[in-house]
């Protein structure tokens, strides 16, 4: 394939993916947001426990 047939395939790919898509509600936002934010604490727990753990073990 040659590249403008390539890049033509790749364009007429975005158009449609585009033409799919939406913009998110509001709701969807913040349902992102909170999860994303779930998903941050608990990995920061974990970290600090695993940290307490070290800290306990090695003194």
């Amino acid at each position: 394939m040659s590249i403008i047939v390539k890049s033509k395939s790749f364009i007429e790919k975005c158009v449609r993916v585009l033409k799919v898509a939406r913009k998110p509600t509001r709701i969807e936002v913040m349902q992102i947001a909170k999860v994303s934010a779930i998903g941050l604490a608990v990995i920061g727990l974990l970290g600090f426990a695993i940290n307490i753990a070290m800290v306990l073990i090695l003194t």
